[in-house]
């Protein structure tokens, strides 16, 4: 039987936990299956996360230990240190491309599937935004055999100009609190909420053009540029 968040929903840690071995088994494959302070580096990350944490050793094992239970993670002795892999797609009966969008999903917060295209460059290449709304479509119809739908179409927030995606891996979602604001970048205030989001979405977009000029890069055979270092005081 698929994992069915409706009987057997995640938490907001154990997600987080989830899309990071996700990420990072696509974006440093050579560091991958991660220890468990890799883990913890990945999810308390300040850049590519909605929202910010700050977990501990002790949560994110335990919760590792909740997703090893539900067959969506997988433990992986060693002689140097016990290491940690993900098994989405098969313990939720998923395709890649869904599993991909919805680690992105678990990581950021509710997108747009345009959001969802750029932020997945480094993941997986979806040829154009509508194969991005297919996949996710199919996560909305999800019948109830597999475990019933993965993500919700939400209403459009007012000052937006397309709606948004939000997962349902840890139940259902409070769409009236995710709609009262303008989406990330799209609404027209001009105060600190609009501009972080204005903010996260650009760094997104240059992570993710970061990442398609490496991939260049290592294809023709020739260093990456290096980015600029700031100057001190101001990273």
């Amino acid at each position: 039987m698929p994992f069915d968040p409706r009987t057997q929903p995640l938490t907001p840690i154990q997600a987080r936990v989830l899309a990071t071995l996700m990420e990072k088994s696509r974006t440093v494959p050579d560091s991958y299956p991660l220890t468990l302070n890799g883990v913890v580096a990945g999810c308390n990350q300040k850049s590519s996360r909605d929202p910010v944490m700050q977990l501990t050793d002790a949560e994110a094992q335990d919760a590792l230990d909740g997703l090893r239970q539900r067959t969506l993670s997988v433990e992986i002795g060693g002689n140097r240190a016990t290491r940690f892999e993900h098994n989405f797609p098969r313990g939720a009966g998923v395709p890649d491309q869904s599993a991909v969008l919805l680690s992105l999903l678990m990581l950021r917060g509710p997108q747009t599937a345009g959001e969802l295209r750029i932020n997945a460059e480094r993941w997986h290449r979806f040829a154009d935004i509508s194969s991005v709304e297919g996949f996710l479509n199919e996560l909305a119809e999800r019948s109830d055999e597999k475990g019933g739908p993965l993500v919700v179409l939400l209403p459009r927030a007012p000052g937006a100009r397309e709606p948004r995606w939000a997962h349902l891996l840890c139940g259902p979602v409070d769409i009236a609190s995710l709609t009262a604001a303008p989406a990330g970048g799209e609404g027209g205030s001009g105060g600190p909420g609009g501009l972080a989001g204005r903010v996260a979405a650009l760094e997104a977009e240059v992570d993710a053009l970061r990442g398609v000029v490496r991939q260049l890069c290592q294809e023709l055979g020739i260093a990456a540029p290096q980015p600029p270092v700031s100057p001190p005081g101001q990273d």
